[in-house]
């Protein structure tokens, strides 16, 4: 069956239970059909240490958390109980790794974690192949799956009820909004189809997502010349 990118994003939805918490935010998904995946290369090296080096410039050795856009994130991970002390708003988790160097990891996934520090957004990428129906924003019931590793071992957790987690059809496909994507649909040496989710709240205005999201759109093309891109904005006055 041929997948209908339009009608696939059409089908996202952000329950009104998360907008109650914040009201300001707002998800830009981002669908890509016909990439190259594989292991880091040049490509994606580049866009990483080019992001290192502005990151370092931006923040030097000040405490990234009093960024604006990340001190909204905090405030939100604590509005549904999460404490961002330990459970870091994905972003932030990525520039506190700044002085260490930024993981690298496979082409796909070096790509938009670029993005999400250049621009300091939290964001994260799905493989549309293993993706269930469709995408939505919820707090969590407490029953639904997640399947993650410890140990090095697969195991399935389920979130805490009322804790904020993307989800499709067979499960809860990431936690507490942007801290942790499954195992289950996350990006791979075999991933050719993806969605990816740019996270904002107030601090960041719809011209600065927006810049985002052509930059990761601009990479993702240049990396992969015959990528099919779409997108919708959801939340806030879209």
């Amino acid at each position: 069956m041929t997948f209908d990118a339009a009608a696939w994003l059409e089908s996202a939805t952000i329950d009104p239970a998360v907008l109650a918490l914040r009201p300001d935010y707002r998800a830009l998904l981002i669908t890509a059909e016909g990439l190259l995946p594989g292991p880091s290369d040049e490509l994606s090296e580049r866009l990483l240490a080019d992001a290192e080096s502005a990151a370092r410039e931006r923040f030097g050795d000040g405490p990234v958390e009093e960024h604006p856009h990340l001190a909204a994130w905090r405030e939100a991970f604590r509005a549904f109980g999460a404490k961002p002390q330990r459970t870091r708003p994905s972003a932030e988790a990525l520039l506190r790794r700044l002085s260490a160097g930024l993981p690298r990891v496979d082409r796909l996934t070096d790509i938009y974690n670029a993005i999400s520090v250049g621009h300091v957004i939290p964001l994260g990428g799905e493989d549309l192949d293993h993706y269930v129906g469709a995408a939505r924003l919820v707090r969590a019931e407490g029953d639904e799956t997640f399947e993650t590793t410890a140990g090095g071992e697969p195991v399935v957790e389920h979130p805490a009820p009322g804790e904020v987690v993307w989800r499709d059809d067979t499960g809860a496909t990431c936690r507490r909004w942007n801290w942790r994507q499954c195992t289950r649909t996350r990006l791979t040496h075999d991933t050719t189809r993806a969605m990816f989710v740019l996270d904002a709240l107030g601090p960041m205005d719809d011209t600065a997502l927006k810049a985002a999201g052509d930059q990761l759109m601009e990479a993702l093309t240049e990396a992969s010349p015959g990528v099919t891109i779409a997108s919708r904005l959801l939340g806030g006055a879209a």
